[in-house]
């Protein structure tokens, strides 16, 4: 399997779908499933059963996993694709439109 691109609390701007435009921090990423949970983005409503964590159970509002296909890397402030390389025998991301090193 390929390394993926995003990873958790990366700042990503979605790219495709109804939250077209927004950004937000990657909360988890699902490599074999290639999905990402994005903060405020792809939100769904779910109806829950009354449990012991949830004493009342009703309607809540969380956010639903989105393709990794769909989502951008934002490096300072610009959204840009994401490359591998290697520097001082270490593999590295780097942004693809300035050449800087991300991690």
């Amino acid at each position: 399997m390929a390394t993926l691109k995003i990873k958790k609390g990366d700042t990503v701007k979605v790219i495709a779908g109804k939250d077209n435009g927004k950004e937000g921090k990657v909360l988890s990423v699902d490599a074999k499933n290639h999905k990402v949970t994005v903060e405020g983005v792809g939100i769904v409503t779910k109806h829950t059963k009354p449990s012991a964590a949830n004493q009342n159970g009703g309607i809540i509002q969380k956010e639903a996993p989105i393709d990794i296909s769909n989502v951008m890397y934002v490096h300072k402030g610009k959204a840009t694709r994401v490359g591998f390389k290697v520097e001082n025998d270490k593999k590295v991301r780097y942004a693809k439109s300035t050449g800087e090193v991300i991690d």
